[in-house]
């Protein structure tokens, strides 16, 4: 504490020839000090120190944030988030779950974080597994909200004159019901071989609803997708010296392709907006997965067997949006 000094002067007067006392002065009235009115203070409540884990799983544990902190921070919000915290220059709230589970699992998808864990752990070893990883957790959720954005930017507005890529390239489509070929739905012209986009012709009408463009546009790539993953499976089995037996076109909104090991094939028919290397990388991976039903070492020496640069591709395959349909 800071001390006080109080300093105390004695006065003289009558300095010269002769000392005279000075007439007392007259008493100054003392003033009266008003007294402060106390403080009112409101009863507040005692707060109630609860069971960590129950109110935790019950709903969300949201930190003191500055208000100042909530105007820069970035925000990820899982739609069934039950947790939220702070990672770095972020607010992360998570979906958080238990189960019959030995470790603390992340997951990072187009919805948000999601976080499982065993029934027995502490929510603080949670928060503090969270934290650890928070590096992680943040260059996925914006890689995921990149990526998302560029698939939104890629909807497609389904009319007359409407794009997407084919096999790489643009391509535009024209409604011309007058044509003679509605038994195949559509056909692809040549194009102009200045680089320009070719035009798909659609036995469509022009007032059709876009959801009737759509699904023509839909069932005349699907034609062209089983046609040409039918010609990569021959070319790949021989040199992978295995046999498939049957190819189906899946439409999962996450998984380009499977093997099963009776020789069943899945395929996206979504792989035929992507270049011709890529979509060989998709189908030397399934049929390598023929050889060997795992992703260990082996695996992929298998796959690099038949193509080199997988890598790469397996990297344009994540990077590259696809055109948003719905």
């Amino acid at each position: 504490m800071r001390g006080l000094l109080q300093f105390t002067m004695d006065l003289f007067e009558g300095l010269g020839s002769e000392f005279t006392r000075p007439e007392p002065p007259s008493p100054r009235p003392k003033k009266v000090k008003k007294k402060a009115a106390p403080p009112v203070v409101t009863p507040v409540a005692p707060r109630a120190v609860p069971d960590e884990d129950n109110v935790a799983d019950a709903g969300p544990a949201l930190p003191a944030i500055p208000l100042r902190d909530t105007l820069t921070l970035a925000s990820f919000v899982h739609p069934q988030a039950t947790r939220e915290t702070v990672l770095g220059s972020a607010r992360v709230a998570y979906e958080f779950k238990r189960g019959k589970r030995k470790t603390i699992g992340f997951l990072v998808g187009a919805e948000g974080l999601s976080v499982r864990a065993p029934r027995w752990v502490a929510l603080r070893d949670v928060d503090a597994a969270v934290q650890e990883k928070a590096d992680w957790i943040l260059r996925k959720l914006m890689e995921t909200q990149q990526r998302h954005a560029r698939v939104e930017a890629t909807r497609i507005e389904w009319k007359d004159g409407a794009e997407f890529p084919f096999l790489g390239e643009p391509v535009v489509i024209r409604l011309d019901p007058k044509h003679d070929f509605a038994s195949v739905g559509g056909t692809l012209d040549e194009g102009d071989g200045a680089g320009g986009p070719r035009t798909l012709r659609l036995a469509v009408a022009q007032n059709a609803e876009p959801s009737q463009i759509r699904d023509a546009a839909q069932a005349w790539l699907m034609r062209q997708a089983r046609k040409l993953f039918i010609e990569r499976l021959d070319h790949f089995a021989p040199r992978l010296g295995v046999r498939w037996q049957k190819l189906s076109l899946s439409n999962a909104a996450t998984r380009w392709g499977s093997a099963s090991a009776d020789g069943s094939i899945r395929l996206n028919w979504r792989l035929i907006h992507f270049r011709l290397p890529v979509i060989d990388y998709v189908v030397a991976h399934e049929l390598a997965h023929l050889r060997v039903m795992d992703h260990s070492h082996r695996f992929w020496e298998t796959v690099e067997s038949v193509v080199p640069d997988y890598d790469l591709l397996r990297q344009q395959l994540k990077d590259e949006a696809v055109p948003r349909w719905n």
